[in-house]
């Protein structure tokens, strides 16, 4: 699964007005006036994708129809500009399987549903959110895998009245998991998050607060890293506290360096006690495309490299997990491809080798590509 982590900046920026005149009323007249389509629809914007992805494992073989899927969807985005201040945005997306067996991308043969539908409005540094909407804080959010990222229906205010700093709050009321179809499932209880992040381009740091009623546990974040110039270091903490049972802590580093045209990672991470807590996706520094490290309990690591030649980027990573207190072990190899034929077309194969502490290993192949229009 991959985690493409969606910034709070994107986040907001796909919900702000997009700039336009406001548009005088035609009166009318003997003769038919001529009104340029351009004017007409200088407050709204429309972009679309067209995805087709496919996904092959061997749980039973590679390529056989058993274990294999083929979806394909559509994405309508549209934004409308009430004036400087408020715009209305709407993204729904339409798929389709050809490939009919006991389980299919988004749950379904076909169907179609509204993944996001809010309200923004700004007022001086100061930007509201309302309805349905993507996302990205630390342990609670959705990300791009399949045929559409996971949502959520939530009330969202983001401030950046200060320097390199921008504060934020949401209260979340419904969750649509990543691959789901259109089931927004109601969250029990109050779940909220308060969060605080700061980032000069040399320095950054992350401190947050969860309240998840719904999963019995509140949690506190903290991450800080520095940017050295030839390589970059950083560090996360996250306490998880249960309602019952025991609590988690969870410690992370993680290194960063270029050389020769390559990009290079190297993390650690330790989970004891128990799983943390998080809601969609976590961000440690271990997880993968598959594996969230949040699920490990015991030592965790990862190596990576990447690179781009002639237009084509590849990642090649390695991780080891330990499940249940070290008493099973897990890894996860992957290896992902890219391509860019245009600005708007791109091309995608991700190989993946994972074994998640209590079954063999699980040879998967996922080829996806996308047009934006």
């Amino acid at each position: 699964m991959k985690i493409t982590k969606l910034s709070l900046v994107a986040t907001i920026a796909i919900s702000s007005a997009i700039a336009g005149g406001d548009i005088a009323p035609v009166q009318p007249t003997i003769t038919t006036p001529v009104v340029s389509s351009e004017a007409c629809n200088s407050n709204t914007t429309i972009n679309g994708k067209l995805t087709g992805y496919y996904y092959t494992d061997d749980t039973v073989d590679l390529f056989d129809n058993d274990s294999s899927e083929f979806g394909m969807a559509a994405t309508l985005d549209v934004t409308h500009k009430f004036n400087d201040n408020i715009a209305m945005n709407f993204s729904a997306i339409g798929y389709v399987n050809t490939i009919k067996r006991n389980y299919m991308m988004e749950s379904d043969k076909n169907g179609a549903f509204i993944n996001v539908a809010n309200i923004t409005a700004n007022y001086a540094d100061t930007t509201f959110i309302l309805g349905r909407q993507l996302l990205d804080t630390p342990m609670l959010g959705g990300f791009d895998w399949l045929l559409a990222p996971g949502a959520f229906e939530a009330y969202t205010i983001a401030n950046h009245s200060f320097e390199n700093v921008t504060l934020v709050g949401s209260y979340v009321r419904t969750w649509r998991a990543n691959n789901s179809g259109d089931n927004f499932n109601t969250l029990d209880g109050d779940n909220w998050t308060l969060g605080a992040a700061y980032d000069d381009k040399t320095i950054s740091a992350n401190l947050w607060y969860y309240n998840v009623d719904a999963l019995d546990y509140t949690q506190f974040y903290v991450d800080a890293g520095y940017d050295f110039g030839a390589f970059a270091a950083a560090a996360q903490y996250i306490m998880t506290d249960y309602d019952t049972g025991d609590d988690s802590d969870l410690f992370a580093i993680k290194a960063t360096a270029s050389l020769g045209g390559f990009d290079f990672l190297a993390a650690y991470s330790n989970v004891s006690d128990r799983v943390a807590g998080f809601v969609g996706r976590d961000t440690i520094y271990t997880s993968s495309w598959n594996t969230f490290a949040s699920t490990s309990e015991g030592d965790a690591f990862k190596v990576e490299a990447s690179t781009t030649y002639a237009d084509i980027s590849a990642t090649a990573s390695y991780a080891y997990y330990e499940y249940a207190q070290g008493s099973d072990e897990g890894h996860e190899f992957d290896l992902i491809l890219g391509y860019n034929f245009t600005k708007c077309i791109d091309a995608n194969i991700v190989y993946s080798n994972t074994n998640y502490g209590t079954s063999d290993d699980i040879n998967a192949l996922e080829i996806y590509a996308n047009y934006k229009f």
